[in-house]
């Protein structure tokens, strides 16, 4: 079964995304197998950050989204949403030695309408983004 994760709220504040990504990892931990896609949109591209330092005790959404992807899933983010935000290629999480962000291209059976899914790039093929919008 594949199931796609749309996170629009920002990593902290609400738990919208913790409670996302727990149940993305707990369907992960169920079936290894299962098609898990997290698509991070609007405020909650801030979660593929780099370098999240959160007090003891409280979830970090950074090791979170870790967790999916060495379950085998994959995270997508808006290339536009990190423009609006000024969130730079070189900001993003990219494995340092774990499994990358993605290794497929993003599925191309999104809706034309929406203008967020026609710039989502896997965070592997971030680079060159600009040169991939036609």
């Amino acid at each position: 079964m594949k199931t796609l994760f749309i996170l629009n709220d920002p990593p902290y504040g609400s738990e919208r995304c913790y409670n996302a990504l727990r149940l993305a990892s707990a369907l992960l931990k169920k079936d290894p197998e299962a098609g898990i896609t997290v698509f991070l949109m609007a405020d909650a591209v801030v979660a593929a950050k780099a370098g999240q330092k959160t007090p003891d005790g409280y979830y970090n959404v950074e090791r979170m989204l870790k967790r999916v992807l060495v379950g085998k899933g994959q995270v997508l983010l808006c290339g536009t949403c990190m423009d609006a935000r000024g969130l730079a290629d070189a900001e993003i999480w990219r494995g340092h030695g774990a499994a990358p962000w993605t290794s497929s291209p993003p599925p191309r059976s999104r809706p034309t309408r929406c203008w967020c899914s026609r710039m989502s790039k896997p965070a592997s093929q971030i680079r060159g983004r600009a040169a991939d919008r036609k």
